[in-house]
């Protein structure tokens, strides 16, 4: 174009401007306007234009595998997409081991990388990539209250750079311990494993001891971040008479869903869980949304905003199907009888 140049050694990122979308930043200056094709075609497009055709989206979680359900669904819709890995895709795949404390040193790295987006797993993993880049996308495929975790200012209009998917709300906590009084009306002390991490554990928590009082059912709490935790905290909680327990969402629980499952079936005890990957590992009752659709869901905010709409104009959503799922074979090897009725209330019964 006559009249107009780009200095070279340029980095693109997206700026939140007025009709602006994907604006070349760090080492250069954009001294052209740009055109309707290039923000139609967001960064792919502009890198495209330098010859690197791959999308790079990283990846962020507290603890998960690279082989983790979440990740698996995120990459076969992406492929739906278009989106092959080695071909057109490149994953940055950032562990924190479960060690929370890693999430900000490996949020920075994905943005020194840099990558076009970031997915996220869990409100400690958005928090670090958030408090990393200005710039970079984020989507999350779970976090518990966004609005409350600082996250994002508005829910149907987030602004800014962070977007996705929200799967935990306060009244969560308050629903399940109500389901695990239906299907054990005796009951009188419930555990609960809670990660005090996790902004959304902590709301649900304070839901539940709120429910609790009400309809004269005793609580003990366990805390637990990491691995080696969990086993001291469901130790604690059956040394203290619970007959019963709630785990509570979190990603690093998840993470580790089998060896919770486990830990408390070996002690005979009956629990009501999240997500359905817990009934997968034999898990007695599950009430909770489909997370791993929401991993699904995530790749097309990716697909949209690598194609050029700003993540601020994407809505965080929150879930809007739940699960009962119940194990009566578990139940009847632990010694529990789950009343018929509540049975007739299942989505899937496992016999």
């Amino acid at each position: 174009m006559a009249g107009c140049d780009i200095v070279p050694s340029v980095a693109w990122a997206w700026t939140p401007t007025e009709g602006s979308a994907w604006q070349p930043t760090s080492d250069g200056e954009n001294l052209c306007p740009r055109s309707s094709a290039a923000r139609r075609h967001g960064p792919l497009g502009a890198r495209a234009q330098q010859g690197d055709h791959s999308a790079r989206v990283g990846i962020l979680t507290p603890g998960g595998a690279r082989a983790n359900p979440l990740f698996a669904a995120f990459q076969q819709e992406m492929n739906r997409f278009g989106y092959v890995e080695g071909r057109n895709l490149v994953l940055e795949f950032r562990s924190a081991a479960d060690d929370p404390k890693r999430l900000p040193e490996l949020a920075a790295e994905l943005v020194r990388l840099p990558v076009d987006v970031i997915l996220v797993e869990g409100t400690g993993a958005a928090r670090a990539a958030k408090e990393a880049t200005s710039s970079i996308p984020i989507v999350m495929g779970v976090a518990a209250e966004p609005l409350g975790a600082g996250l994002v200012s508005n829910l149907a209009r987030p602004g800014g750079n962070v977007t996705g998917f929200t799967s935990l709300t306060p009244e969560l906590g308050t629903k399940r311990l109500g389901l695990l009084k239906e299907a054990i009306p005796d009951i009188t002390r419930v555990g609960v494993l809670w990660n005090p991490s996790n902004p959304g554990n902590a709301q649900q928590l304070a839901s539940i001891k709120e429910a609790a009082a009400k309809i004269g059912v005793n609580l003990e709490t366990a805390e637990a971040e990491r691995r080696d935790a969990i086993v001291v905290a469901l130790d604690q909680l059956r040394e203290r008479g619970a007959s019963a327990l709630i785990v509570l969402g979190d990603s690093v629980y998840f993470n580790e869903h089998k060896l919770i499952v486990l830990l408390i079936t070996a002690k005979r005890l009956p629990a009501i869980y999240p997500e359905r990957v817990y009934a997968d590992a034999g898990g007695m009752i599950v009430y909770g949304p489909d997370i791993i659709n929401n991993f699904r869901r995530a790749a097309d905010y990716v697909d949209r905003i690598l194609k050029g709409t700003k993540p601020g104009d994407l809505p965080v959503q929150q879930p809007i199907k739940f699960e009962l799922i119940i194990n009566a074979t578990l139940a009847k090897a632990i010694g529990v009888t789950i009343p018929a009725a509540f049975l007739l209330r299942a989505d899937e019964v496992i016999e």
